[in-house]
């Protein structure tokens, strides 16, 4: 079976467009979304409109949580705090209620997808070095196989033994037996990297190849409806950086 797994497309739907589109080519068998499908963008219900129908299911991100009233938010700075204000006055009741419904994990076979790391689910922490990935040694014996997240912005992976965390510096390569991995599959619609270009995920978990892919997107189209709203300016001018 092969999974399209992305995550973080914060209410950006040309971003999201281009990579369902760049999907069709991937012969894709089930579509994963990790959360985050709100905040800082300009579409909220347009992308969570889509992820609804496309994705077999989608993980609670920490904006999600906010939006929905599931977590106290009151500490993001400013311009952040009024994105999620925004998008909860402008979702339609059917998002908000799918919003509040969604799972902070799901496991499927050895196949783990969460938003952030895997330990303490509902604090959302990040994982995007090896020090903080080394934190999931003291729950190995837990951990699936394979475990899958967002949050960071970031594509990254790492490789956990019984006692020792490298990082995986490959766009694509093969699950090793006897090690746990914990994959960061980037952002759509914010990506962080300095490449602007919509980041998206496959894994096959029959080959059990796992592979970084990237796709461009109209940019300026998604910065102009930003620049257009109430959000803040800088949401749409960091799109062009990818930062």
């Amino acid at each position: 079976m092969r999974i399209g797994i992305f995550s973080d497309v914060h209410a950006n739907i040309e971003a999201l467009t281009a990579v369902m589109e760049a999907f069709k080519s991937e012969r894709i068998d089930d579509y994963v979304c990790i959360g985050d499908t709100v905040g800082y963008g300009a579409s909220p219900n347009e992308c969570c409109d889509i992820i609804r129908e496309v994705a077999k299911f989608t993980i609670l991100g920490n904006h999600d949580a906010a939006v929905a009233g599931r977590m106290d938010y009151s500490y993001y700075y400013d311009a952040a705090r009024h994105a999620l204000d925004l998008h909860a006055r402008q979702l339609t009741p059917t998002n908000m209620a799918w919003l509040k419904g969604l799972p902070y994990e799901r496991r499927e076979g050895e196949v783990t997808f969460c938003h952030g790391s895997p330990i303490n689910l509902e604090e959302f922490e990040y994982i995007f070095s090896t020090e903080q990935a080394a934190r999931c040694l003291d729950i190995w014996d837990e951990l699936n196989t394979v475990t899958f997240i967002g949050h960071s912005h970031l594509c990254k992976s790492f490789a956990l033994s019984r006692d020792d965390v490298f990082e995986v510096v490959a766009q694509k390569f093969t699950i090793r037996p006897d090690h746990r991995y914990i994959i960061s599959v980037g952002s759509v619609g914010q990506p962080r990297d300095y490449d602007n270009r919509a980041s998206y995920t496959i894994y096959d978990t029959t080959e059990k190849v796992f592979e970084f892919k990237r796709v461009p997107y109209d940019i300026d189209a998604s910065a102009q409806k930003i620049f257009a709203s109430d959000l803040e300016r800088n949401f749409g001018n960091r799109l062009f950086l990818g930062v």
